[in-house]
């Protein structure tokens, strides 16, 4: 488990923010170009659903909603096929 102290180390590190800057890259990078997870039920989309989270908690509000953009609109663009409830994870995350 995450803890505070984690929490706020995570955020004040160059080198973290740097590793989940690149990290984030890759994912969006990777789900932008497969579409095997752009199905009404998949893993991935509970993959998607952690990397918002951890996003919003370590990179801030900014990238986590601008990560789930890319998602929503990789989604549209495949012409939603991605059932509500996770939409409604997504949305909450």
């Amino acid at each position: 488990m995450v803890t505070d102290e984690d929490i706020e180390a995570i955020r004040e590190s160059i080198s973290a923010q740097a590793a989940l800057a690149a990290a984030t890259d890759r994912l969006a990078i990777f789900y932008y170009r497969n579409g095997h997870w752009l199905t009404a039920s998949d893993h991935n989309h509970l993959r998607i659903t952690r990397i918002i989270k951890s996003l919003r908690l370590l990179r801030g509000d900014a990238l986590a909603d601008a990560f789930r953009t890319l998602i929503l609109a990789r989604v549209e663009e495949a012409g939603s096929p991605i059932g509500k409830p996770t939409l409604g994870f997504w949305a909450r995350a």
